[in-house]
């Protein structure tokens, strides 16, 4: 499993307008092949940072699969008018699991 990390900063005064903008949005990409789950967070101590944190199944399923699709077109015209800057995206994999209950 693969977890892609995006730090979103926001135009600010333009925060409701993106939430709404996601809100169609998260439809697009929780129908990907590969998709597992997805959340959206807002920074509490800057009021227009936002993290994006999705989990693929294998790293393609966002590079290629979603960002080579259709779909990445509605969502980016969705969205990427709302990023100031672009914001940058990483992948992470799993090193070490807690394993207690």
């Amino acid at each position: 499993m693969i977890l892609e990390v995006a730090i979103l900063d926001v135009i600010p005064g333009r925060e409701a307008e993106f939430e709404s903008a996601f809100d169609k949005a998260q439809d697009i990409i929780s129908g990907m092949g590969g998709y597992v789950s997805h959340e959206l967070q807002k920074c509490i101590e800057k009021n227009n940072r936002y993290i994006l944190l999705v989990k693929w199944e294998k790293l393609e399923d966002h590079t290629i699969g979603f960002r080579e699709s259709d779909e990445y077109q509605v969502w980016r015209n969705l969205l990427h008018q709302f990023y100031e800057p672009f914001p940058d995206v990483e992948h992470y994999k799993n090193v070490l699991k807690n394993t207690s209950t």
